[in-house]
């Protein structure tokens, strides 16, 4: 989430959520229940059941910003991963009607609303922002398995070769995590090797456009054939979706840099499973142009020459902030409104897309601004999806949808 001066200016550092006390909200937790009239358990929802809910006084307390997803391939597990201000929290879902808190892991600084992980064999990466020289603390997931009674965890390891990053993205396929936002690189992509899972190797920069917000990278697979088998990475690089040949990890190529209309600040995005298409979310065109929360699709059919196909605009005034497609469907945690999930059958021609459910964890509001759902996760599978709240800690629900 963008952070802006009081002059209207952009201070690199960053997305400021509403500074809302956790306290301020009802702690109890939501009781597992269907989507039955609209509602469930007293949520707004369509084709999305409730199956448990973890409030953040019960998981260490704080605010919480982004999370993640482990599924134990030893034991079929599956575990929430949850960033709050103060630390990490780690949640076994696989019994989602009853989330069972483990343990937190302290923030190796102080406190910030920035704190975003990712995993990879068995490891979460976690980095904050605005939070002194935290560089990357390294968690091996897999001692989780004996953990009985909650307890305060201490990191495997720590890479302080940067201090702050902004978002972590890894490409699994690769074993290469993308670090954005940081204090080096001129604030582009910082990549690290994790072969040794707690002693990454620095492999190099994107920095040939400077300052990157998120990023996605995939060994692509898309139409563009001069390009498959290539590592591929979308920066959203808070004026551009700008697209790097990052193969060779020592001279990144940048293919294209593509502006478009309407633009408030380039935030995040996702490649539907194809690689035909690019979903983007940008984060402050609803605040300073007042339309409907608005999802921009690219068509990536020329790597080098990425095309706006159009743009779908969803029901809510909501701000849009991250998405993750799985299959046909993008989830995109839309702040105010929730957890949405859009089918993405008629991609080709964006304005005819269509909702397909919700689960909206801020029944208070659907207005634009920074409260509510930071953060998803579609990819456990069991079907059940994770969605991370600012003020209301972690859900667990299932969404029920229709055929694509």
């Amino acid at each position: 989430m963008p952070w802006l001066a009081a002059d209207g200016s952009h201070d690199h550092n960053h997305d400021l959520p509403a500074q809302v006390d956790p306290l301020s909200i009802p702690l109890a937790a939501a009781a597992a229940a269907t989507c039955s009239g609209g509602t469930a358990g007293g949520y707004p929802c369509q084709n999305v059941d409730l199956l448990g809910n973890l409030p953040l006084s019960s998981m260490g307390g704080g605010s919480g910003s982004a999370g993640w997803g482990w599924t134990d391939t030893t034991t079929g597990k599956e575990y929430a991963i949850v960033g709050r201000t103060t630390g990490t929290a780690f949640v076994d879902i696989s019994d989602p009607v009853n989330p069972r808190y483990l343990g937190n892991l302290p923030s190796a600084t102080g406190t910030s609303s920035w704190r975003e992980l990712s995993v990879h064999n068995n490891h979460a990466y976690i980095v904050s922002d605005n939070n002194g020289a935290h560089g990357m603390q390294i968690f091996n997931l897999a001692r989780l398995r004996t953990v009985t009674t909650p307890q305060t965890f201490t990191a495997d390891a720590r890479n302080t070769s940067f201090n702050n990053g902004h978002t972590i993205h890894i490409n699994n396929a690769t074993g290469i995590a993308y670090v954005n936002g940081s204090n080096t690189c001129s604030g582009g992509s910082r990549m690290f090797n994790l072969a040794n899972p707690t002693s990454p190797s620095f492999v190099g920069c994107v920095s040939g456009d400077g300052y990157t917000h998120d990023a996605q990278a995939v060994v692509y697979r898309g139409p563009h054939t001069a390009y498959q088998g290539r590592e591929i990475l979308m920066a959203s690089n808070e004026d551009t979706l700008t697209v790097w040949d990052v193969t060779n990890k020592a001279a990144p190529v940048r293919l294209a840099r593509q502006a478009y209309a309407g633009r408030g600040y380039t935030h995040q995005g996702w490649f539907t499973e194809n690689h035909r298409y690019f979903v983007l979310d940008d984060e402050l065109d609803e605040t300073r142009f007042g339309h409907r929360g608005k999802t921009y699709v690219f068509d990536m059919a020329s790597l080098t020459a990425p095309v706006l196909a159009g743009t779908y605009l969803g029901p809510t005034a909501a701000t849009d902030h991250n998405q993750f497609v799985k299959g046909n469907y993008s989830y995109q945690a839309n702040y105010r409104a929730g957890l949405r999930i859009v089918r993405l059958t008629n991609i080709a021609n964006p304005s005819t897309l269509t909702e397909a459910g919700y689960f909206d964890v801020d029944p208070t509001s659907n207005a634009a601004g920074f409260a509510g759902a930071w953060h998803v996760y579609p990819f456990f599978p069991s079907g059940n999806v994770a969605i991370f709240s600012i003020q209301r800690g972690l859900f667990v629900v299932r969404p029920n949808l229709p055929a694509a």
